[in-house]
């Protein structure tokens, strides 16, 4: 009887974790840091998820909280323009 190894093929094909190289350090995430908060929206304008950005769940909930605030104050798009 030939017995069946399983073996963690997933997790050796799983790529690793990659910890967001824009929050290293003291950066300080504010509505009014455009340039920052672009570079977590996608192309469609959507917040991007964490695992596309790499940040904790700490992270991300900052992150999208001034996403909002800076589309409420007209920094950002809500959407794409629409033709």
């Amino acid at each position: 009887m030939s017995e069946r190894k399983y073996t963690s093929d997933r997790k050796d094909k799983r790529p690793k974790k990659r910890f967001s190289k824009l929050l290293e350090g003291d950066v300080e995430i504010n509505y009014k840091n455009v340039a920052l908060l672009s570079n977590f929206i996608t192309e469609r304008k959507k917040i991007a998820p964490r695992r596309m950005i790499g940040s904790t769940s700490s992270q991300q909930r900052k992150i999208s909280k001034e996403i909002k605030k800076a589309r409420y104050m007209a920094l950002l798009p809500y959407t794409v323009d629409h033709k």
